[in-house]
């Protein structure tokens, strides 16, 4: 059972945005890049845990505070009498383990190694569990998820899940017997109740509003919208149709996402749209979405972004 699923970062949504709207440096490329194969990756590993039958909980993308330090859980699973700390990687290609360390083999270039991260991530799970008295033995894996990842020399005993072995890893889960009690529950709704919904370390490029490119963007290509065809949107490039209202909701939670210091009014979503959409035209579905303050030209709205 699924009791905390998995959404995007805001991290990766924002990066998403702003390669739309301006030229990023090849660094915050690579990280959009990175960001969003992980993403991927965690989505591929839930569509696994979708076939667990058993009597068990799953909370999806933790983020916990233990003694001033952030412990971030890609997936944990509880069980009666095992929970399982997973963190997913979505790594391609072949590469190999030397020492500590780990290789590409095509490139020549070393990448962290998981296993550091992990013994990090178990260690203050295991404080966490100390300090509310809980006494669930923890085990941890490294959950390798694309089918198209190799691994060399990696020693027996590391606790990894290769590709090949992630079906029979849920196999096995499913013919172990599960049982949850008031005590798996109490886990569950701490971990739940101590989850940081704010990222303090997301790597974010510096931008400002007018360096923006303005209009409204197609969901599907990304392209910007300069067609309009009766009530829908029309993308000349991939053909896409939207409905005016939810594109105008849509590139108004963008807006909010990049900028919520900036308070949502009409005219300010008129001109981030920056297409040929008449002031009532903006300010009907804004006021039929959100709730707004004050009811004069100075009149602004609250959408979801806080």
């Amino acid at each position: 059972m699924f009791l905390k699923n998995r959404t995007e970062p805001e991290e990766l949504l924002i990066l998403k945005h702003l390669n739309k709207r301006m030229e990023l440096t090849p660094n915050d490329r690579k990280r959009l890049t990175n960001l969003q194969r992980g993403f991927e990756g965690e989505v591929q590993f839930d569509n696994l845990a979708k076939n667990i039958i058993e009597e068990r909980y799953i909370l999806n993308d933790l983020r916990l505070e233990v003694n001033n330090s952030e412990l971030q859980i890609d997936s944990f699973i509880i069980s009666q009498g095992i929970t399982y700390l997973l963190d997913v990687k979505n790594f391609y290609g072949d590469f190999y383990i030397e020492g500590d360390q780990l290789f590409s083999i095509k490139t020549g270039e070393e990448y962290k190694n998981p296993l550091d991260q992990l013994k990090r991530s178990a260690l203050l799970l295991r404080q966490l569990f100390n300090y509310y008295n809980f006494n669930f033995l923890i085990e941890p894996y490294v959950i390798f998820v694309n089918p198209e990842f190799t691994l060399y020399q990696a020693p027996m005993d590391h606790p990894f899940i290769l590709p090949t072995q992630n079906n029979r890893f849920i196999r096995e889960l499913n013919e172990t017997p599960s049982r949850l009690n008031e005590g798996h529950k109490k886990l569950a709704q701490t971990l739940l109740s101590l989850h940081q919904p704010k990222n303090r370390f997301q790597k974010l490029p510096e931008y400002r509003y007018e360096q923006l490119k303005k209009g409204m963007l197609c969901k599907k290509c990304g392209c910007f919208f300069s067609k309009i065809d009766h009530r829908n949107l029309v993308c000349e490039n991939c053909g896409e149709l939207e409905k005016i209202e939810s594109a105008i909701l849509r590139n108004t939670e963008e807006f909010k996402l990049l900028f919520p210091e900036r308070k949502v009014t009409t005219s300010g979503i008129e001109e981030w749209c920056r297409i040929d959409l008449s002031n009532r035209t903006f300010r009907r579905v804004l006021k039929k979405h959100y709730p707004w303050i004050g009811n004069t030209k100075d009149t602004y709205f609250k959408p979801g972004y806080n």
